[in-house]
């Protein structure tokens, strides 16, 4: 599989030998053609398990990615000039265990300064599986992988991803039996270390394109492993969108620019705020402690179909608390609600709100889509 952008992701290679046609007149040149092809055939093994004399790119994640085949970090730079290692490790989905994961590990080692050395180890990796199954656990996840700085995938494709990884969503033919969707992630992250402490590397992932193309193969070779490959593999063409804000340390009185979300003073000033996707699918607001320290809270509205299948089945047959529209839950530390706005199910996730926090998101949002407030309205007393 090739993908735009300056990756390139690719299947299993097949390999062929041409073997000229002839014909014997003798049993020497019988036996000399004989000895010729077990030649070719011992040869053609080599090739085939990569051991000498042939050499061939290493490929990873079920042979979604190889070697030298654009982003950094599987290219022979993030080896550090000979000073480091690669390894890959994986365990494929298949029919009969339809979860899987892989990893791709870079170590590399020089000298700095007089006598101190500085080590780097970045890892990547890559899980196949349901969403998980526990209530609060599966609204944090949800949070972590579509909110903060999370694009949207472009063409349709159910999924996101943000400059350290990604999400995307399987077909329902892939679902577990239990209906939970089946999601490929990606998530990175490096480490460097030297005596005086530690530190936040580089990867080298290449971009929000590159993430995409590495996820996009990955899933699709993810479910040709598990055996629900049926139809159309996923396919990256228009560009990817991009967040027209960054991350921002200076709050105002309105977290995100909403009327309403506010800080708390016993927070502090060491807080940053991220904007992220604001569109018909989907809207996030996240609020960090300063160096990703700690979550403060999220809010994230989804209502793209795929996605939005991910909270099934969460929401009961309930309002959250009364006046409120739709159907949902309310916990100390979370808040669920799913309700038609704009002609289609829209589900807010809703982490360390208070209910005024919460009140305020989902107010932005419906007034933005244009449809009925989920909220209960209050007339001030006089």
């Amino acid at each position: 599989m090739g993908a735009t952008g300056g990756v390139h992701v690719t299947g299993e290679a097949g390999e062929s030998v041409k073997r000229s046609g002839w014909r014997g007149v003798g049993k020497r040149k019988l036996l000399a053609g004989g000895a010729a092809l077990v030649l070719l055939a011992a040869l053609a093994g080599t090739w085939a398990t990569r051991t000498w004399p042939f050499t061939a790119d290493e490929s990873y994640c079920w042979g979604a990615w190889r070697e030298n085949s654009g982003p950094e970090f599987l290219g022979g730079a993030a080896l550090d000039d000979g000073n480091g290692r690669r390894t890959g490790t994986e365990e494929a989905p298949t029919q009969q265990h339809p979860t899987g994961t892989c990893a791709v590990a870079i170590d590399t080692w020089h000298s700095f300064g007089d006598d101190d050395k500085i080590t780097t180890r970045v890892k990547v990796n890559v899980d196949y599986g349901p969403v998980p199954k526990p209530l609060s656990e599966r609204a944090t996840w949800v949070a972590d992988h579509l909110g903060g700085d999370a694009l949207p995938l472009p063409d349709g494709l159910p999924g996101v991803v943000h400059s350290l990884g990604g999400a995307i969503v399987l077909p329902k033919r892939c679902d577990a039996p239990d209906g939970r969707p089946t999601v490929v992630t990606l998530t990175s992250h490096a480490t460097d270390t030297w005596s005086k402490g530690t530190s936040a590397g580089r990867v080298g992932l290449g971009g929000t394109r590159s993430v995409a193309a590495l996820l996009v193969a990955a899933a699709n070779h993810g479910m040709k492993a598990a055996g629900c490959e049926a139809g159309r593999p996923y396919k990256l063409v228009s560009p990817m969108l991009q967040l027209p804000e960054k991350t921002e340390n200076f709050v105002t009185d309105d977290v995100c620019r909403i009327p309403g979300l506010t800080v708390d003073k016993a927070v502090g000033d060491e807080v940053e705020y991220q904007v992220g996707a604001v569109d018909r699918d989907l809207q996030s607001c996240s609020l960090r402690l300063e160096r990703g320290e700690g979550r403060v809270y999220d809010g994230l509205m989804v209502a793209q179909p795929r996605l939005a299948d991910l909270l099934d089945g969460v929401t009961g047959d309930r309002p959250p608390a009364p006046g409120w529209r739709g159907t949902g839950v309310f916990k100390d530390d979370y808040g669920i609600v799913r309700a038609d706005c704009a002609g289609r199910p829209a589900t807010f996730v809703m982490l360390f709100m208070s209910s005024e926090r919460q009140k305020a998101f989902t107010d932005a949002v419906t007034q933005r889509l244009g449809c009925a407030p989920l909220a209960p309205r209050h007339t001030p007393s006089s």
